[in-house]
């Protein structure tokens, strides 16, 4: 291998075995006809009341170009399941149908369809894990993101996340994911100039371990990156405070922040906002992180701690209490005809239920790169989906939650 995760000329063969071998059984059959997908989740996590849905538009972007290369070709070759005349079909592969989704973004809830595929149905069939894969990781980490965004009430939420994710990739696309649930920045770099959210940055208990002195790892610190954060918790976390209020003071040093990544962080954001605002630094504010999740910050928040940003990074890039959707993708109608099953414990409800589309030609005439966070085309849906969903706001680069979201 020569890549950290698959490119695009890999892409296709990033599939389950009986994707391609259904796919080989229709077209023995000339078993084509015109069908309908639809991408939905079952049921949501205990304790949530709403998904943020994303990852429509980047996965739309990817089909577009979705293609089985030679090389991949003799890849499945090797497999010996496949007839010579298949992989010649497959060779020629090209998405004809059209993909109706919701804006990325829309609130959703258990059974509503994120996205629907009319296509051939072999056509249809060879996206599902495809799909799959990129909106239930997009969904997940926007719908947690969005939960910290409503509780930090205002707050900004910053990611700190990178280093628990689940792989590179989940790293990359999670800053995508989490602009659009409102996160005000992020500390990964290739992320937040991947998708143009803005990168921030403290520093380490390293670095002020490497120096003798604390008080010269802040000083230098400070020095070689004006307005910077200060994280003053590596010893003693009000003697830190001390330290960058006599470098302010003292040597006119410019401290934007101080970061508290330990202890009580209520008790000790009150304390240092106390001694900051006693040596007239009310304009060096408090950031807090350290282990936090929803929960915790709306306890902070309507506890009245006097803190100005939150950094998130575990709990939310792991959504450690909820890391999957019951997502299924299933065939709702075939030759103009809804179809159903009647498995236990697995309703279907059948029949197309979105409404405007993203066609072939759309996706074709787009000239943005796959990592672009704006419309491939407009997304609308109709019917009771809009009387049932409230959806989040777009505010230039951001989404903001309509009011009356609770968090749960």
């Amino acid at each position: 291998m020569d890549a950290l995760w698959p490119s695009e000329r890999e892409l296709a063969l990033l599939t389950d075995l009986y994707e391609l071998t259904m796919a080989q059984a229709y077209w023995r059959d000339d078993h084509r006809g015109e069908a309908v997908f639809s991408l939905f989740f079952r049921k949501l996590p205990a304790g949530r009341r709403f998904a943020v849905a994303c990852g429509q538009e980047y996965a739309a972007h990817l089909i577009r170009g979705l293609r089985f290369h030679p090389e991949q070709i003799e890849r499945l070759r090797q497999l010996d399941l496949f007839e010579d005349a298949f992989l010649r079909w497959l060779a020629d592969f090209r998405f004809e149908g059209e993909i109706r989704a919701l804006p990325e973004g829309s609130v959703v809830f258990p059974n509503e369809p994120l996205l629907e595929v009319r296509a051939p149905v072999i056509q249809g069939q060879l996206l599902e894990s495809l799909l799959m894969n990129y909106v239930n990781l997009e969904t997940l980490l926007a719908s947690k993101a969005a939960r910290m965004v409503l509780a930090a009430d205002g707050v900004p939420v910053v990611d700190f996340g990178m280093r628990r994710m689940h792989g590179l990739e989940a790293a990359w696309r999670g800053v995508r994911a989490y602009r659009v649930a409102g996160i005000a920045g992020t500390s990964n770099v290739l992320g937040g100039l991947s998708f143009d959210v803005p990168v921030r940055g403290t520093m380490a208990h390293s670095y002020v371990q490497s120096h003798d002195d604390e008080t010269d790892a802040l000083r230098r610190y400070a020095r070689d990156y004006p307005g910077t954060t200060l994280l003053v918790d590596t010893y003693d976390t009000l003697r830190g405070v001390d330290r960058v209020i006599a470098l302010v003071r003292d040597e006119g040093l410019d401290v934007g922040a101080v970061r508290i990544d330990s202890g009580d962080l209520g008790e000790l954001a009150g304390q240092a906002r106390r001694k900051l605002d006693a040596a007239g630094l009310d304009r060096v504010r408090i950031v807090v992180s350290g282990g936090l999740d929803e929960e915790k910050i709306q306890a902070l928040v309507r506890a009245g701690a006097p803190i100005d940003g939150f950094g998130v990074g575990t709990e939310m890039g792991s959504v450690a209490d909820a890391p999957s959707l019951d997502f299924a993708y299933k065939l709702t109608e075939y030759q103009g005809r809804p179809r159903l099953k009647t498995s236990p414990g697995k309703p279907l409800y059948p029949g197309a239920r979105c409404g405007a589309s993203v066609t072939a030609t759309a996706l074709a005439n787009t000239t943005r790169s796959p990592a672009a966070t704006r419309p491939v085309t407009g997304y609308r849906c109709c019917g009771r989906w809009w009387k049932t969903a409230r959806r989040w706001r777009r505010h230039r680069t951001r989404i903001r939650p309509a009011s009356g979201c609770g968090i749960s």
